[in-house]
């Protein structure tokens, strides 16, 4: 497909009769539009299209389509059929009545273009730009970052579904590739093993037995990697993704000891920052804070705070799990300068929430890899700030802190960890 940029943006004349009639007293989209104007340009997402080819739908109306995706929680189906139906968001994206919109499968190409390109940023920029010309985004202002965990889209695995499962994506990625090569090198017991998903068998309930079946899992794997590395085999099959997933997760959890294949003993095994969980997402790692452990990702947010301005999320973040918070300040300060919103105060918040919050709040990637969980986090903190805006815009007052009736009755002058209630 290729870009071509198209007009100026403005709302059909139809279109905003038929809005104003139906939403006498305004919506989000519409207020946003209103408000804020086109917060997107085709042209600035011409680099993510070739230059010829049939004509794609407007970049700008698919970021923008995005965002609103993620300011009510939209799946793309969802998100595809508002942009046909819907009138005020056929307002926001400036198109006519009848506009048939596009199939929900171009938001996951596009996507897919942006996060190849660390999109992401461009979209959130594009907000943050439309705000500061509003007056709502103040340069050298109060700002706060704090960080949280985000699961991965993967099922969390125990050990041996997690073996038996990379094991198993390799050897379907074999059968794909070199059909009659494989089949001409496997045993005849891996049909039985590795034909269906590992959450389908059922493991032995013992210590001794559940070992048994690990090293078994473990000489398997082995022999399928000497066969693809033997010099005969077809040309090509070491690149697979999957072979090399199959690799390196062998090389963490098993070592061959007088000859036999073995389990690592946990002193033996490699840092956890390198250490793949799942075969399915080979960018999430396993981490720890607190009493909170999980497989999956960081994000670190910086917002502003301002008593007057809504609080706006001007930086977004997205690291593996294992990456410590200290390590992430000076990276975010100049993501911060680079977009023009370094704080004159920085606040950094080193009391995280406990572990009983994290759980009780279940972050969870939607999509799998690193790269498109950095793009949610973007759309994400752009939805956001276009919900805070909105909040601002209609005098929404903010939230207070949940306090318990009985914290309430506490004294005045009684210190809360030995620092004084304010």
């Amino acid at each position: 497909m290729s870009m071509q940029p198209k007009g100026s943006g403005e709302i059909p004349a139809e279109t905003v009769r038929v809005a104003g009639a139906a939403f006498p007293k305004g919506s989000l989209a519409i207020r946003v539009r209103d408000e804020l104007g086109p917060l997107f340009r085709d042209e600035e997402f011409a680099d993510l299209f070739p230059v010829r080819g049939r004509p794609a739908w407007s970049p700008a109306g698919l970021a923008l389509a995005l965002v609103w995706q993620f300011v009510e929680g939209l799946t793309d189906r969802q998100a595809a059929e508002a942009v046909r139906a819907r009138i005020d968001v056929k307002y926001a994206l400036g198109l006519e009545l009848d506009d048939p919109g596009f199939d929900f499968s171009v938001l996951s190409e596009f996507r897919d273009r942006l996060a190849q390109a660390d999109g992401g940023r461009r979209v959130l920029d594009g907000v943050l730009a439309a705000a500061r010309a509003k007056g709502l985004l103040r340069k050298a202002g109060r700002a706060r970052t704090d960080s949280t965990h985000v699961l991965t889209a993967a099922r969390e695995l125990c050990w041996l579904e997690q073996v038996a499962e990379t094991l198993r994506s390799a050897l379907n990625a074999l059968a794909q590739t070199a059909p009659d090569w494989l089949a001409g090198i496997a045993e005849p017991d891996w049909f039985r093993h590795y034909a269906t998903r590992a959450e389908d068998s059922r493991f032995p309930a013992g210590r001794a037995k559940r070992d048994e079946v690990g090293e078994r899992i473990g000489r398997d794997g082995t022999r399928l990697l000497a066969a693809v590395f033997a010099p005969g085999a077809p040309a090509g099959l070491r690149a697979l993704a999957e072979v090399e997933t199959l690799r390196q997760m062998w090389v963490q959890h098993f070592h061959q000891v007088e000859g036999e294949v073995r389990r690592r003993g946990p002193k033996d095994r490699p840092p956890g920052a390198m250490r793949p969980v799942t075969p399915y997402d080979t960018d999430a790692r396993c981490s720890v804070k607190r009493d909170t452990m999980w497989d999956g990702y960081k994000v670190h947010l910086t917002e502003t705070c301002e008593p007057d301005t809504p609080n706006l999320i001007t930086n977004v973040a997205t690291t593996v799990a294992t990456v410590s918070d200290r390590s992430m300040a000076e990276t975010i300060h100049t993501q911060l300068a680079a977009r023009g919103c370094t704080p004159g105060e920085h606040w950094v918040d080193a009391g995280y929430p406990t572990g009983a919050a994290l759980v009780s709040a279940l972050r969870r990637s939607r999509y799998r890899g690193l790269t498109k969980t950095s793009l949610q986090h973007q759309l994400t903190g752009a939805a956001l700030n276009l919900a805070r805006i909105d909040a601002h815009l209609t005098g929404t007052p903010r939230a207070h802190t949940r306090t318990s009736h009985f914290a309430r009755l506490r004294p005045a002058d009684q210190t809360i960890d030995g620092a004084k209630r304010t």
